[in-house]
């Protein structure tokens, strides 16, 4: 096979609303590095957009899904339960960082994850309206396509959306907004949209995942968390990109002073394998009747094993510290690299959710024709990036956790020969 024919088979077979970034075809991964039909070798620092924090095939996700395979694959955890889904659940009541007990429903996707916890604030405060931010990313569904902050592409001729939902600013030094402005945004909406006793929950991304990285302050998580509990609003922390490792902590809410009510999670929760779940306090949890949430697939055997070996490897890998350590690594490169880019515009880094942005060194606008530059330059030495940003002016690094050290060296050195030359 070639790339080329492959290439000419999709045009004829696939609709052009799905967005195909690269122009060659898988053929095997491990670890870090994808091979494709033509037996070209890629270093992947994309990981399926945030899914292989554990990298592709890891040997212990591989056995345990394997290990299932020989029981089960599917009774539908709603009809025929299983032992598996309990246990996942039980481990991570246990390290999501909300406050008193917490329970946990498993879903597919992580816009599924997001139009749960949508369901569950709602029911639990028996109010309609929804408080996101702008640059937020949260699904493709008609609820979560609402919820987004970003038209381009994701909105385009898709209207209208479902409503009560509402976008305030997220902070943003670069572009000028401050946490106080942010703050005032939510204030507007209250005097201009919708009371603040309609409102169910206010939902955020700790770090913005599409929209370029953006890490919320504390003092700013602390306001919202404050905001909240005078209105009976519920905290909606959307870790779907953030979660499991990624940031050097479990998940990225843990760098705050305050808790979350609900947090959604999916991505590198079950090392490739569609698995997402809700997690939060357990009496806001309990506040849809029964049959009120699942779905046929929600909780699949095969993912809910592959996840539990995700948890043993984080631990036993201790790819937190990890992420950290390569983190800061990388920072280290982008900063050098930045006295020779004058595009460099900003670097942005929590553990290894690093991201730099480049705007126009003349003008001062965002350069998506630099970003792009990059991303090619990279791809002709062998590395995937990809980019982000409600301009599409970020480059965000997603290699696995545990690629080898020589192989991310050698990375380095691509990413600043692509900066640089």
């Amino acid at each position: 096979m070639k790339n080329n024919e492959l290439n000419q088979r999709r045009l004829q077979a696939t609709p052009r609303g799905i967005g195909v970034m690269c122009g060659f075809y898988a053929e095997k991964a491990e670890n870090a590095t994808l091979w494709d039909v033509e037996g070209n070798e890629v270093i992947d620092f994309a990981a399926g957009i945030a899914v292989l924090n554990t990298g592709h095939r890891h040997p212990k996700v591989m056995a345990a899904v394997e290990k299932q395979l020989q029981a089960f694959t599917h009774t539908a955890y709603q009809i025929v339960p299983y032992e598996s889904y309990v246990s996942l659940a039980e481990r991570i009541n246990e390290r999501v960082p909300v406050a008193g007990p917490a329970k946990t429903a498993f879903f597919s996707t992580g816009a599924e994850a997001v139009e749960n916890a949508v369901k569950i604030a709602r029911a639990y405060t028996k109010r309609p309206g929804i408080i996101t931010f702008g640059g937020g990313f949260h699904g493709r569904t008609f609820m979560t396509m609402a919820l987004t902050g970003k038209v381009a592409p994701y909105k385009i001729g898709f209207g209208p959306f479902p409503g009560s939902i509402y976008h305030a600013q997220y902070p943003n030094a670069l572009h000028g907004v401050s946490s106080e402005e942010a703050l005032k945004s939510l204030e507007r909406i209250f005097k201009a949209d919708i009371a603040p006793d309609q409102v169910a929950a206010i939902l955020l991304e700790p770090v913005q995942g599409e929209g370029g990285f953006n890490v919320a302050p504390n003092e700013f998580m602390q306001a919202l968390r404050t905001l909240c509990d005078s209105h009976g609003i519920l905290l909606i922390v959307d870790e779907v990109q953030s979660g499991f490792a990624r940031t050097g902590k479990l998940f990225a809410s843990e760098y705050y002073d305050v808790k979350p009510d609900l947090i959604t999670m999916a991505k590198s929760l079950a090392g490739g394998l569609p698995l997402s779940a809700v997690a939060g306090r357990a009496e806001v949890m309990d506040a849809p009747a029964p049959g009120g949430l699942g779905g046929t697939y929600a909780g699949n055997p095969l993912a809910i094993a592959a996840a539990h070996a995700v948890l043993d490897v984080i631990e036993e890998e201790n790819l937190c510290e990890r992420a950290n350590h390569l983190g800061q690594h990388l920072v280290e490169v982008l900063n050098r690299a930045k006295a020779q880019c004058p595009y460099i515009a900003d670097i942005r880094a929590q553990g290894s959710m690093v991201a730099v942005e480049f705007n126009d060194p003349q003008t001062g606008a965002p350069s998506a024709e630099f970003t792009k530059q990059v991303q090619e330059k990279a791809l002709a030495d062998g590395l995937l990036l990809l980019s982000c940003g409600v301009y599409g002016n970020v480059i965000r690094f997603l290699y696995p956790l545990t690629i080898p050290e020589v192989q991310f060296r050698k990375a380095l050195d691509i990413i600043s020969q692509s900066l640089t030359h």
